[in-house]
Parts: structure tokens; C-alpha cells; sequence
């Protein structure tokens, strides 16, 4: 029979923030970024985001641009120290009980986010997560690209990756459970058996509503 799957988004929904954005800034701050104009065209595209128009392979492009002269291996030891100072501390309380919750049970987990998969996939087990898809970045002559490779886990494009993820992992054919704080996943949402909102833009909100999905509502410390 089957498995139950729990597919996550993992920006403003399984940690408060985005993890994009929070990356960027740990970049400027360790001096491998410019400040004022990296920061500025990153929340610009950021906003675009937030009303689902946001230019993927321009924000990729811009996000990777600081690591083209970085080995691979010297990117991901950046990522691993940024994880454990800029993104541990953003992890919902909320978010790791549930996923412990479901760990007792031996339910099969999934993150598939719009961020690049260098962070995901580094996000992922700390979090306790089996399974991560994130934008891939093609890689050439060991450096990081600004380039994407294949269909970016972004809007539509997160139903085709889990699709995928499907045929190589058929034994999580059964109910999806989607948890998301964002309009941008809105067709994952209608795809899913269960959705969950966390936190949800206003956007969302709006649709949820309709749809009378239930609204979890996340913070760091208690109120």
C-alpha cells in the first residue's frame, strides 16, 4: 500500500524568514558580497516574490554571482557555517515538533522549496528531513553557475519535482499533506490531498479560506 507523503515548503514556513535571503546577508556581512546593491536588487526581487512575480533565473543569477570564484566544496563549507549561525536560530519550535511527531510515526518527509538546493539540501537534516529539492545550479569547471538546471521547484515547477521525486520513490504514492506559507505554491496546494497553512501571506489567506484549509499559526517564542 502506498505511503503517506509530507511535502514541506521550507521559507517563512518551517523557519521564520527566508533562508535566500538570510544567506545573502551572511555573505555581505563576511565580506564575499557588495552591501548596499546586492541588498538592494535582492529585496526588490524578494518582493516579487511575495506577489508571485518574481524572475527566478535573474534572482538565482544574482544570488550566485558572489561564489563563481569559489570551488564547490569551499561554497558548500560557507553554507554549512551559515546554516548553523543565520538559520538554526529562525527554525520554528512548532515546526520541529511536528516533524519529530512524525518521525515517531515513520512518516516520510520532503522539503521542496524555491531557494537554490545547496541550501536546501544542508537545511534539511538539521531539521531532521530526509528528502530535499531545491533550484539545482548547473556547475562548470568546479564553480557554481548563476544558471539553473532543469525545472526550478518554483510554482508549477514544484508539482513536475515531485512528481519526479515520485517515480524514483513510488512507495510514497498515497495522500500528500502540503504545509506552505506562500501564493507562489498555490499549484502544489490544489495538487495536494491536504494543505496546511503556515503563517499564510495574505494571498494565500484569501484562497485557503475559500478552500477551508486550516491555519497554523508559527513563531519563534511563545506569545
Amino acid at each position: 500500500m502506498p505511503q503517506p507523503l509530507y511535502v514541506f515548503d521550507l521559507d517563512n514556513t518551517l523557519i521564520s524568514g527566508d533562508s535566500s535571503t538570510l544567506w545573502s546577508r551572511y555573505l555581505v556581512r563576511e565580506g564575499f558580497a557588495d552591501g548596499a546593491d546586492y541588498l538592494r536588487d535582492e529585496a526588490r526581487m524578494m518582493q516579487a516574490y511575495a506577489h508571485g512575480e518574481m524572475n527566478l533565473h535573474e534572482y538565482v543569477a544574482l544570488t550566485m554571482s558572489p561564489l563563481r570564484d569559489f570551488p564547490v566544496a569551499q561554497v558548500e563549507s560557507m553554507v554549512a557555517l551559515c546554516v548553523e549561525t543565520e538559520i538554526v536560530p529562525h527554525i520554528y519550535p512548532q515546526a520541529l515538533a511536528l516533524i519529530r511527531e512524525l518521525q515517531a510515526s515513520n512518516q516520510a518527509m520532503l522539503i521542496i522549496s524555491a531557494s537554490v538546493s545547496l541550501l536546501v539540501k544542508a537545511i534539511a537534516p538539521v531539521l531532521g528531513i530526509e528528502h530535499a529539492i531545491g533550484v539545482e545550479v548547473k556547475i562548470d569547471n568546479g564553480r557554481y553557475t548563476g544558471i539553473i538546471d532543469g525545472t526550478p521547484s518554483y510554482q508549477q515547477g514544484k508539482i513536475t519535482c515531485l512528481e519526479n521525486f515520485l517515480v524514483h520513490h513510488p512507495q510514497h504514492r498515497g495522500a500528500v499533506t502540503f504545509y506552505t506559507d506562500s501564493i507562489n505554491d498555490l499549484p502544489l496546494c490544489e495538487y495536494a490531498n491536504h494543505v496546511f497553512m503556515v503563517n499564510p501571506c495574505p494571498q494565500l489567506a484569501a484562497q485557503g479560506e475559500l478552500r477551508r484549509w486550516p491555519q497554523l499559526n508559527w513563531q519563534l517564542t511563545p506569545a
